[in-house]
């Protein structure tokens, strides 16, 4: 069940894998085939475009919104009011008599909420420690109370009355009242100057905030979704040139690979075709030749019997040589046939003398060949083309004739054979063939040495015209004699 219901989706998966992959591949082969300064110019376009884009929709746009209510915004609070002083507690009052000289001690009264004490006071060490102990005892008693409690002094006179203490008790007392009333009074202004102040700052934080009443504004947002496009741009950029760089020599070797094979497959092809033609030339017995050498034999075994007789050997001879050739061109399915020199000079003195007999006094030939070059090893057919267009384009066109040279030697460490005639020179006869003769011959050159071999024509020194046939020189084992 579940392989099925995922079968689908495996499906989508490779396809969209194997599109992925083709498309890498054809991004690679396109990024190696174009040059480094084509990728300069593009990616610089790339940058320039993102920069654009970045800036146009949909990557950017702006929208207007309406603001109906003010932000909330902190305020500071305004400070505390400072807090009420707390009045005083009415002092206490504490009358001291001086004692007397006749040794008689003095008296201490105190008047506070508690009611009076009347202590009497001693002389000496007596009276130190009652005082000591009466001020520590007030000590504890304020202490307890957890505020110390002012007190008030009143030192009277030896033999000051009542009279005299009582006004000066109340007169303490008025006075101790009104600091207290003036204290309390300065406390209520200083809070209230306090509670101005913070109102104050209250009301100009309120004013710097702005919140005092705002009416509805509008407010134009901006959204910017491109931002990244140049940086992507840029990674993109130096992704393409890592590819760039290490894909290429894959590409390379494999398009060099395949080139190789086509050419391979061309110069098979080609060696095939120009082999066949060649095949063709050495089973190819030119009818209008033959022809007429048949009726120059029946013309002459009339006139000259025993010049008709050599003629037909001739004849018999140039067709035996040409046999062979022609068997083992079509036994070797067109191959390369080469054979020795000594082959070639068969074929070619027959048949220089069946056209010395046709054309009489006006041909003479010379064959200078060293024996030891005999077996050298020489294509097939070559030759003859060269004694054929000797013959045909430049001595036969010419009513005097004229004579007709072969010669083989080493130059060079290579063998050269060259076929030259007095004729009217290369290309200047009426009967200028199409040059597909020695086109033939140089393609032939060229697919079975290269650059060792080659066919150069250029001007006989004593008229006509001279060609010549260079190819490396490699004896043959078992050549014909």
């Amino acid at each position: 069940m579940t392989t099925a219901a995922g079968s689908p989706w495996t499906e989508r998966w490779q396809r969209f894998s194997a599109a992925s992959v083709r498309g890498f591949h054809v991004y690679a082969n396109w990024l190696v085939g174009i040059t480094w300064r084509r990728f300069v110019v593009l990616s610089v376009l790339l940058l320039i475009g993102t920069a654009i884009l970045q800036e146009l929709p949909p990557f950017r746009w702006k929208y207007t919104e309406v603001v109906s209510s003010s932000p909330k915004l902190s305020v500071p609070r305004p400070p505390a009011p400072p807090a009420m002083p707390r009045p005083p507690r009415e002092p206490g009052v504490r009358i001291e008599t001086t004692p007397r000289e006749g040794g008689k001690g003095g008296v201490q009264i105190s008047i506070d909420e508690n009611g009076v004490r009347i202590t009497p006071q001693r002389k000496g060490a007596a009276a130190g420690a009652e005082a000591a102990a009466s001020a520590a005892s007030a000590a504890a008693s304020a202490a307890a109370e957890g505020e110390p409690r002012p007190v008030v002094d009143i030192h009277l006179p030896p033999g000051s009355t009542s009279e005299t203490v009582r006004e000066a008790v109340e007169e303490a007392r008025r006075t101790i009242r009104e600091s207290i009333e003036q204290a309390r009074e300065d406390a209520r202004e200083a809070a209230q100057d306090a509670a101005d102040a913070a109102r104050e700052a209250a009301e100009a934080a309120r004013a710097e905030a702005g919140l005092a009443e705002l009416e509805p504004h509008r407010r134009t947002r901006e959204v910017r979704l491109g931002e990244a496009l140049p940086q992507l741009a840029l990674l993109w950029i130096l992704a393409s040139a890592v590819i760039k760089i290490t894909y290429k020599r894959q590409i390379q070797a494999e398009a060099q690979a395949a080139q190789a094979v086509e050419t391979a497959e061309a110069e098979a092809l080609k060696r095939q075709v120009v082999e066949a033609r060649m095949a063709a030339m050495q089973a190819q017995v030119e009818p209008h030749f033959l022809f007429n050498t048949l009726a120059s034999i029946d013309h002459l075994i009339e006139v000259d019997p025993k010049r008709a007789s050599q003629m037909q050997k001739n004849l018999i001879a140039l067709l035996r040589a040409s046999m062979p050739t022609m068997r083992e061109a079509s036994g070797n399915g067109g191959s390369s046939g080469l054979r020795d020199l000594g082959r070639e000079l068969s074929v070619i003195r027959p048949y220089l003398e069946i056209l010395k007999v046709r054309m009489e006094e006006r041909l003479s030939t010379d064959i200078n060949v060293p024996e030891g070059l005999v077996s050298a090893e020489f294509p097939p057919m070559m030759l003859q083309t060269l004694v054929e267009n000797a013959i045909k384009h430049g001595l036969e066109p010419k009513p005097e004739g004229g004579h007709l040279a072969v010669k083989a030697e080493i130059v060079h460490g290579k063998l050269a054979v060259s076929v030259s005639d007095t004729g009217l020179g290369f290309g200047r006869a009426a009967t200028a063939g199409t040059g597909v003769g020695l086109a033939n011959i140089r393609e032939r050159l060229q697919l079975l040495y290269g650059p060792k071999a080659g066919l150069t024509i250029a001007e006989n020194p004593g008229g006509g015209t001279r060609a010549t046939i260079t190819v490396p020189y490699k004896p043959v084992e078992g050549a014909h004699a």
